[in-house]
């Protein structure tokens, strides 16, 4: 399973950014994309999860709920992080990961791509 992460940059707190995860090479048993971010200093934590099949099933963090929605394309080869309302404290190194469970690290990561909020 290869994943490309993409869309991070700098934008001022209240505006917005949208990363991508361009997937492929799935086995049937990886079912679901999270993407988790990682401050400096602190644990990485997870943001939000989606499942590539069936009906793409969501989950989010407290921290970014209302906020962010993830979101799949229809060949469900791309899942899409949209964040509104982007707060200093988002800034982080997000990284997106295929997994075999909803809102659970799996064994494949894309690199990481940087999303800094200035106040």
């Amino acid at each position: 399973v290869q994943l490309q992460a993409s869309g991070g940059g700098l934008v001022q707190a209240g505006g917005s950014l949208r990363l991508s995860c361009a997937a492929s090479g799935f086995r049937s048993a990886e079912v679901a994309i999270t993407w988790f971010r990682q401050a400096p200093g602190k644990q990485r934590e997870l943001v939000a999860s989606i499942t590539i099949t069936g009906g793409g099933t969501t989950k989010y963090s407290d921290s970014v709920k209302g906020r962010f929605t993830i979101s799949r394309d229809n060949a469900k080869t791309t899942v899409y992080l949209q964040m509104n309302s982007l707060k200093p404290e988002d800034t982080a190194v997000y990284y997106c990961n295929a997994g075999l469970v909803l809102a659970t690290s799996g064994h494949y990561w894309g690199q990481g791509t940087q999303v800094t909020v200035s106040s």
